[in-house]
């Protein structure tokens, strides 16, 4: 019988705070399953305004893409000892989510132009609560990064596990809030 030594079994673990943001994302999928969801079934019943999506959240979805993109090189960074990639790239990451917050509250204006306001029907209406939503957790990422880049900026570069488990988190956060958002626009090309 092959015994695994107490050492061995907390090593091999989960962290919690891991374990946290995971049940965390597997609530905000569930969350947005449901509204996705009520999407179809409402536009089933009928009285549904059809409009084109907005130019800009195609553009919000590259930036996204983008950002997903430099804060994962960010990370490369800072593990293999580059300090200047690791902070600038995270630097641009925040931006680049600001970027896509300010370029989504765009997109609204551009919905409100085309006639699509939030009370004029609840084709609309949907697309407004929903993309909002996941702007609000871009937010909670920006708000994350904000951290990582007092960390990174304002304490001697060490990349110790305990500042690598949270740089992993924040990462992961952040790809899965891009992941959520390509899935987002898809569905609303196909079902608008």
């Amino acid at each position: 019988m092959n015994t695994v030594t107490r050492s061995e079994y907390r090593n091999n673990k989960i962290h919690p705070l891991k374990l946290t943001l995971w049940v965390g994302i597997g609530s905000i999928i569930m969350m947005f399953a449901a509204f996705t969801s009520a999407f179809i079934v409402r536009r089933s019943a009928g009285n549904w305004y059809e409009f084109e999506l907005p130019s800009l959240f195609f553009i919000n979805t590259l930036v996204i893409m983008l950002s997903s993109v430099t804060l994962q090189l960010s990370y490369q960074g800072f593990k293999t000892g580059k300090e200047q990639q690791y902070k600038r790239l995270l630097l641009a990451t925040f931006v680049l989510g600001i970027a896509f917050v300010v370029l989504q509250y765009k997109g609204w204006e551009q919905m409100t132009a085309m006639g699509a306001t939030i009370t004029v029907n609840p084709s609309s209406s949907f697309i407004y609560v929903i993309s909002g939503l996941h702007a609000a957790h871009v937010l909670g990422g920006i708000a994350a990064l904000t951290t990582a880049i007092i960390h990174a900026y304002y304490l001697p570069y060490k990349p110790t596990l305990r500042r690598k488990q949270r740089f992993e988190l924040v990462l992961q956060y952040w790809h899965f809030v891009d992941i959520l958002w390509i899935y987002l626009v898809i569905f609303f090309a196909l079902n608008l």
